[in-house]
């Protein structure tokens, strides 16, 4: 079941944007994994944090235009979809903090990725 009504669209560069989940995800517990996206007008802020490791927090620019969304979700998914996105940018589609992101490769139409949020 792929989503269709995501209307929140961010387009990001693919390879800076794995290097920077990686970079905040190495604070994060290792139990959750867990990185908040905060989206809004061009740019996208990654946080995550632990009592252990401290916080860490990277921001980027990205192609989007609509009402900020806050989201969440599993470090490691998210590195392994990006992982197997070939094109130079991947396009995510969100509805909400709760729904299913539908991640696309923009150089490859027929690939289609269905990711899960996560509480953050």
């Amino acid at each position: 079941m792929i989503p269709t009504d995501n209307d929140k669209v961010l387009e990001v560069d693919r390879k800076a944007f794995a290097q920077a989940v990686d970079r905040v995800a190495a604070v994060s517990s290792e139990k959750s994994r867990a990185v908040k996206m905060q989206v809004q007008n061009g740019q996208v802020r990654l946080l995550a944090s632990s009592p252990e490791s401290g916080s860490a927090e990277e921001e980027l620019e990205a192609a989007y235009e609509g009402a900020p969304i806050d989201i969440g979700f599993n470090a490691r998914y998210l590195l392994d979809i990006l992982g197997q996105v070939e094109g130079d940018a991947a396009r995510f589609g969100m509805l909400d903090a709760a729904s299913p992101t539908v991640v696309r490769d923009v150089g490859d139409a027929s690939a289609i990725y269905v990711l899960m949020p996560m509480r953050v």
